[in-house]
């Protein structure tokens, strides 16, 4: 038990200081990129450090399982140069129960990364864009989301022919939106019946999010159901319609599935299916975060594989190079399988679990080959 613990102390002290190294060289580097990128803003250097604390985040985030192999190297490297593994392998402990000590702290780290580090990059990275935003539109001016128009879709209870509630559907166009998606300018909503399809347009100058509703000013509505819509159109100055939206899940559905926090994410993805858009990326997002845990012990175990026994001479390197090289593929390899989970080519769950799982079994394999000799 004594030694275990202090394998897992020397591997969590490795952990804290590469990851250190990584963040202050991220730091920098995005504080040159933030003045270079806001030079006509003069944002000025405490400008751009604060600028970069808040970006920098997502990027540390990403790449936290490449710094666990680094600290798993540099765990295994270090017991190999003091003779420690030696006598550890001499007292009658075996490859795997070595393992079991930083494999177990790594799954702690991913557990505290998962519950408190991705909520805090999914508010670093609102504010960030929230920040980029005042600076690019001066602070009052309204933002276009995609090329040429914002569109939203909303589910809305509706009266079917025997008096009974259904739920229908909206789909909102409009030209463009204010930074806190709360208003839209020139918006069409197209009102859809599950039983005849489109039921009415109406067209509004501005349509403002309360709670509960949309508030259209300067509208005009068409009753898609009769022969003539255009003879009995009707405008009016106000005009309410019930929403189930709010504008948290409005620029959240405009973001990525990296700006919702991982807690959030199995009640926003119901919302989103609820609504009719596609929560795919989303469910493939939640399913990889909860396996991020397992594919920390991956990373470990591949640097187990090839550092942890007597190293001297030039082989070091090599070994070192297999270690780190084996961990950037499996990093390569769940981005892949992401883009695959995102256009639906496999499931979220296979997408998320899959590399990691595929991944620490080879290399469990691998452990096994060499105890045995």
């Amino acid at each position: 038990m004594i030694l275990s613990v202090y394998v897992a102390r020397r591997f969590l002290r490795m952990l804290v200081m590469i990851a250190a190294i990584f963040g202050a060289i991220l730091f920098l580097i995005d504080i040159v990129e933030q003045i270079r990128r806001f030079s006509d803003e003069n944002i000025g250097l405490a400008g751009a450090a604060g600028l970069s604390l808040l970006n920098i985040t997502a990027s540390f985030y990403s790449i936290l399982p490449l710094i666990t192999v680094l600290a798993g190297i540099a765990l295994f490297l270090g017991l190999s140069r003091t003779s420690e593994l030696v006598a550890i392998r001499a007292a009658g402990r075996s490859g795997l129960r070595v393992l079991a000590a930083p494999a177990l702290a790594a799954t702690l780290a991913g557990m505290l990364a998962v519950a408190m580090l991705n909520p805090m990059v999914a508010a670093t990275a609102k504010r960030y864009d929230d920040a980029v935003a005042r600076m690019k539109s001066g602070g009052g001016q309204t933002v276009s989301v995609g090329e040429n128009a914002v569109w939203l879709r909303q589910a809305l209870p509706t009266q079917d022919a025997k008096g009974g509630e259904t739920s229908g559907q909206v789909v909102i166009r409009a030209s463009r939106a204010s930074p806190d998606a709360i208003t839209l300018y020139d918006a069409t909503f197209m009102v859809f019946s599950p039983e005849s399809g489109p039921t009415r347009r109406i067209d509004a100058a501005q349509a403002r999010l309360t709670a509960g509703a949309w508030e259209l000013t300067d509208t005009k509505e068409w009753p898609l159901t009769q022969a003539n819509p255009e003879a009995m159109a009707r405008t009016a100055p106000r005009l309410e319609l019930p929403t189930d939206l709010t504008a948290a899940r409005i620029r959240d559905s405009f973001g990525r599935p990296e700006a919702i926090p991982v807690w959030q994410l199995p009640a926003f993805i119901r919302g989103l299916e609820r609504a009719g858009f596609s929560a795919q990326r989303h469910k493939v997002w939640f399913q990889m975060e909860l396996a991020r845990p397992l594919l920390m012990v991956a990373m470990i175990a591949i640097a187990a594989v090839f550092t942890m026994r007597h190293l001297r001479g030039g082989k070091m390197g090599l070994w070192v190079l297999g270690a780190f090289g084996c961990g950037i593929g499996l990093f390569f390899l769940r981005n892949l399988a992401q883009v695959l989970g995102d256009n639906g080519d496999i499931p979220p769950a296979l997408a998320g679990w899959a590399p990691p799982m595929v991944a620490l079994l080879f290399a469990l394999g691998a452990l096994l080959r060499l105890e045995d000799g």
